[in-house]
């Protein structure tokens, strides 16, 4: 199956990148790092990921407008096929655009437990304020800083004589336990069955009147006493993949996609030239297109006064 791809950022010596890249290098590792890139271009870290192999990416942000250095970085994610972005020691306010562009696929490692003491000097205000418990926190990333909802914390105890230096020490190699377990669970969402399974079903039962049954062993979705309009296929008949089949208008709408796309578009076996599989295993999957591919290939067998009446519905 295959590996979500990640691009790391960093800003200095990368020391929660390098905990994500040797975690990576396990056979079960459902990640992998495909890119470490860096507003710093002195940054220690990218020497590291440089002697591994890994490929590297560096602009300065001096002298950038920030939107602009964003849309650099951006460019270069992209340019890698990374799927997901985490930040790791990343020591930059990210812009709107930026952010929404990653929604969902972004995460961010913080040294607090969120939401106490959001921004920096946070091991030091965890001592001022008489904390028996500090720790760090794992969250995707939102516009807002430091508020994305929570992923995984890990808690580290605040000892009697602690300084913000020798507490910082330790929520670190907390850190080190914690992000690249917490970025594991949750690529895996994007090829866990069960979690791709619930997603089209979440899709397919909002189309009016559908209902889900088992076909060829499949999850099948289709209009109530009428014809079906969508399957998940899962490692049907060995194929090792994980996808959804909808209907489309024949052997040429097939061919077009799978030459524009043949990792995520292939001809489903034995179902024919009338369907198209599309891989929901590659870690990538945009839902809002599968959403409009369910919706099309629902509009395809349902009866004409049920879509007539819709349309009405639809121009009022």
């Amino acid at each position: 199956m295959a590996k979500a791809r990640v691009a790391v950022l960093i800003s200095g010596g990368g020391t929660n990148m390098a905990a994500l890249l040797y975690a990576a290098k396990r056979p079960d590792s459902p990640y992998e790092v495909v890119l470490v890139a860096s507003n710093n271009p002195d940054a220690e870290g990218l020497k590291l990921a440089q002697a591994e192999g890994v490929a590297t990416f560096a602009q300065s942000h001096v002298g950038l407008k920030r939107a602009d250095h964003d849309d650099i970085m951006h460019n270069h994610i992209t340019k890698a096929g990374a799927a997901y972005v985490a930040l790791a020691g990343y020591m930059r306010i990210l812009s709107g655009n930026f952010v929404e562009k990653w929604d969902g696929r972004m995460l961010n490692i913080h040294p607090s437990l969120l939401p106490k003491y959001t921004g920096l000097h946070t091991h030091q205000r965890a001592i001022d304020a008489g904390d028996s418990i500090a720790g760090c926190s794992v969250h995707l990333v939102t516009a807002d800083l430091d508020e994305g909802p929570l992923l995984g914390q890990m808690e580290v105890a605040v000892l009697p004589n602690d300084t913000a230096d020798s507490l910082a020490e330790r929520v670190k190699i907390a850190e080190h336990q914690l992000y690249p377990r917490t970025l594991a669970d949750y690529v895996s969402r994007a090829t866990s069955p069960d979690y791709l399974t619930s997603k089209v079903r979440e899709i397919a039962l909002a189309q009016p009147e559908a209902d889900e049954v088992v076909s060829h062993g499949m999850p099948c979705f289709g209009i109530v006493g009428g014809k079906k309009f969508a399957y998940v296929s899962i490692d049907h008949h060995g194929d090792g993949k994980i996808a959804l089949l909808v209907k489309i208008s024949g052997v040429e709408e097939q061919a077009m996609l799978i030459d524009s796309d043949a990792e995520r578009y292939y001809r489903p076996a034995y179902f024919g030239d009338g369907w198209v599989g599309i891989r929901l295993d590659l870690g990538d999957t945009d839902w809002d297109h599968i959403g409009e591919w369910i919706a099309k290939s629902w509009r395809a067998v349902a009866p004409k006064k049920l879509t007539k009446f819709l349309d009405i519905l639809g121009s009022a």
